[in-house]
């Protein structure tokens, strides 16, 4: 007989989502408004990208010293800063051409390497963090914590590579 393990609040939603938002991110770099000039964005969302990497730190250090209230309220302004993110980040790429990397040599591949995973982690995290916080609301912090210990690293990784990719990137964008 296996044990009963909690049934996962907001499954199916979270499962939605974590597909929805990627093929609409996807779908959205196809589409072109042309007119407008976001071109002040990139700096903007590559600092929400560094604040949610401190602040992520902050609440793990909050939650290693029980600091339960303090790391609740971190976490959730993570996610209220990463869905700003997108929002930005999405507004960005339909108003502007592409910009692509201008670097030659062993820099282009640690670009490439360093933009592969970013974008594929990227992806990877959105059910991880959803997950990871509807087990924390839902009181369920066992299963929250074994999940946060992968999905921490991760999100920790995508949020400083995004930093890295912008200031890697901004020599070659054209600023209007």
């Amino acid at each position: 007989m296996q044990p009963q393990t909690r049934p996962e609040p907001y499954r199916k939603l979270i499962i939605a989502v974590s597909i929805i938002i990627p093929l609409a991110v996807a779908a959205l770099f196809g589409i072109k408004v042309p007119g407008y000039d976001f071109s002040f964005l990139p700096p903007i969302y590559a600092t929400i990208n560094g604040i949610t990497a401190v602040l992520l730190i902050i609440a793990f250090l909050a939650i290693k010293n029980g600091r339960r209230l303090l790391h609740e309220r971190i976490m959730k302004t993570c996610i209220g800063l990463s869905v700003c993110f997108l929002i930005m980040y999405v507004i960005y790429h339909m108003t502007s051409e592409t910009t692509h990397f201008g670097g030659t040599g062993i820099i282009r591949y640690v670009y490439l390497f360093i933009l592969a995973t970013h974008i594929v982690l990227s992806v990877v995290i959105i059910p991880m963090v959803l997950f990871s916080f509807v087990r924390a609301l839902s009181g369920d912090f066992e299963r929250h914590k074994k999940l946060s210990r992968v999905t921490f690293p991760l999100w920790l990784y995508v949020a400083v590579t995004g930093v890295v990719v912008y200031l890697m990137i901004s020599p070659y964008m054209h600023h209007s």
